[in-house]
């Protein structure tokens, strides 16, 4: 069956009970449309493209009706160009060889007494111009920037763009005619001749110079779009043309960065702005946005910075997502230039980690990493382990590592950044890197007055809980190394000390290695660990020999990790006086970067008695 016109096509199609069907209609159709292009039908022409064109959009082959869409263009009808000039959109890229033979069509068609096929002539060129075509015709497009018809200027300075773009050496001609384009009342025209000064200036800081005698111009247009009444025309939800606003803002804020006069020439219509826009419908908050964003970037007066970061402050708030997200990636960018003025927004900043939204939840906590100082330290952290109690997985090891970098940097003393690494051993144990345990036992190391205090902390949480892997390393290494600490002083976690005994520790940590939790390194450690203690003298004869047995038993081991540790420990038993001091307590590790930094020997101790 022979389809007459793209209607008839299209019920056909939609008639297929199947796929099969419809590739078998599409078949057929296809060598009907080949044949009819054989015979040269002109007046099918039309009409074979037009189904053709429809064909592609089903994603089937149309390449071979490329010249008849070059035939349609040099027709003198009008809609016979349409078509023709849409099939070269969709049939041809800058990449193939047929583009050479559009070239004079497009340029007699610039040249042609009907605006709209000069139009059709402009949106095909700033579709499709490949560098060669770029060159030979952007000549046409600077003489058609100056037309007097206000639909071919604005498509001409898109042409621009494309033309810059494929050929940046062609600039310098068109920045005389972008200049007085400026100058253009029409709001289309304004809106394609700012997109391509904007392009201009980011490409060439030379040109960009030349723009900034245009600040005044910008600011002048930006009042007139603020301050005038309602214009049907370019009204969106009661704003006068954002989308103008939004391009203004933008160029404004290429012109401004790092010129101290054209940034004051822009302050008093930015806090208008500022100050004016209506908050309540999204048209008003892209343009508070992008409002934001220039007064952040330009030399702006500290009075609008705060202003601006406000504005992100009062986003925060607001029921939409999209709206908040795009407020705490902005404050991220920007707490490092004014940390007090997002500071006043913390509490905000907080409940966001209480989002719903994963994506909102990650940049709250960024946000808050950033805002961690001397002053807000003990709340910020409370806060933040408060999340961590209920964070997903995928937060807890980047969060870990951040809190403790920040307990590290800003603590108010050790006993404090002490308790706060115990908290996130607790809570996260199963996701601390291995650089910040190291920090951690470096820290106690050097704090010997909180020794006692530490390992008895330690021991508590271990007995509570052996699942969480850093807690066990941490703990049994600690108790191991400070235990004759804590069988002579006690447990120092209660009001009154409460005495500790030998038999109390090796249990538990005979519980550890026996547990489903231990692993590899796990054992490793409780098998160093039971052998110093072993060799105190605050530990019985009984539990030295419970010691010797667990020893014993890893001699066989077949991991030989653990079976060569089992042995040499087991033969230490066999040096008497002399296996106390190959097992005596290690000298502080030698303080070195890491990712956590350095231990501050210079910070107060803070209170080594507990607080309930």
């Amino acid at each position: 069956m022979v389809y007459h016109n793209l209607k008839s096509l299209i019920k056909g199609i939609r008639a297929c009970k199947t796929v099969a069907d419809e590739r078998a209609l599409i078949q057929q159709e296809s060598a009907a449309i080949r044949a009819s292009f054989r015979e040269e039908d002109s007046y099918q022409r039309h009409n074979n493209v037009a189904k053709l064109l429809y064909i592609h959009m089903l994603g089937s082959p149309a390449h071979f009706g490329q010249i008849e869409c070059l035939k349609l263009v040099a027709s003198p009808r009008f809609s016979d160009k349409r078509l023709g000039y849409l099939g070269i959109m969709l049939l041809l890229d800058e990449n193939q060889e047929v583009l050479t033979l559009v070239t004079n069509s497009l340029k007699n068609d610039m040249n042609h007494s009907n605006m709209y096929a000069v139009g059709l002539a402009l949106c095909t060129f700033a579709n499709i111009a490949s560098e060669e075509m770029s060159r030979d015709l952007a000549n046409e497009i600077e003489k058609l920037l100056g037309s007097s018809n206000t639909y071919i200027r604005k498509k001409a300075a898109l042409c621009a763009l494309r033309v810059i773009k494929k050929v940046p050496d062609l600039t310098d001609h068109f920045v005389t005619k972008a200049k007085n384009l400026l100058t253009d009342r029409n709001h289309g025209v304004l809106l394609s001749s700012i997109t391509l000064v904007t392009e201009m200036c980011q490409m060439d800081p030379g040109i960009l110079e030349e723009f900034r005698n245009a600040v005044s111009l910008l600011v002048r247009n930006l009042k007139s779009l603020v301050t005038t009444g309602y214009s049907p025309e370019h009204d969106v939800s009661g704003i006068t043309d954002p989308f103008l606003q939004v391009k203004i803002l933008r160029l404004m804020r290429l012109l401004g960065k790092g010129d101290q006069q054209a940034s004051e020439t822009m302050n008093d219509i930015l806090a208008q702005v500022a100050t004016n826009t209506d908050s309540t419908k999204n048209v008003g908050n892209s343009i508070l946005y992008e409002t934001v964003l220039t007064v952040l970037e330009i030399e702006a007066d500290t009075g609008l910075r705060v202003m601006a970061i406000n504005i992100l402050g009062k986003f925060l708030s607001n029921r939409d997502n999209n709206i908040r997200y795009v407020a705490l990636n902005t404050l991220n960018k920007v707490v490092s230039m004014d940390t007090n003025a997002v500071q006043r927004h913390r509490n905000i900043i907080l409940d966001c980690l209480r989002d719903g939204d994963i994506s909102i939840r990650r940049r709250a906590l960024e946000l808050s990493y950033a805002l961690i100082n001397e002053q807000n330290v003990r709340v910020l952290i409370r806060e933040l382990l408060a999340f961590l109690e209920v964070a997903d997985d995928e937060f807890k090891l980047g969060m870990t590592t951040q809190v403790c970098l920040a307990a590290e940097r800003f603590a108010p003393n050790k006993r404090w950044h002490i308790d706060t690494v115990l908290r996130v051993l607790k809570l996260a144990g199963n996701f601390v890197r291995e650089e910040i345990l190291s920090a951690f036992i470096r820290l106690v190391a050097h704090t010997p007055e909180l020794q006692a205090y530490t390992t008895s902390k330690l021991y508590a949480a271990l007995k509570s809980d052996i699942s969480q892997e850093s807690l066990t390393l941490a703990a049994t290494w600690i108790i191991g190394e400070y235990s004759e600490v804590l069988l002579e002083g006690g447990f120092v976690d209660e009001e009154t000390p409460k005495p500790a005994s030998d038999k109390e520790l090796v249990e538990l940590l005979i519980s550890v290695i026996d547990s489903p939790y231990s692993n590899y390194l796990t054992k490793q450690f409780v098998l160093a660990a039971v052998t110093k203690i072993s060799s105190r003298s605050t530990t019985t004869h009984f539990e030295q020999e419970r010691i010797q047995e667990l020893l014993a038993k890893y001699t066989t081991s077949p991991e030989l990790e653990l079976q060569q540790r089992a042995v040499e420990f087991a033969s230490l038993f066999n040096l008497g006086d002399l296996r106390e001091g190959v097992l005596e307590r290690m000298p502080p590790p030698e303080l070195k970067a890491t990712v956590m930094g350095v231990v501050s020997e210079n910070k107060p101790v803070g209170s080594t008695r507990s607080k309930d």
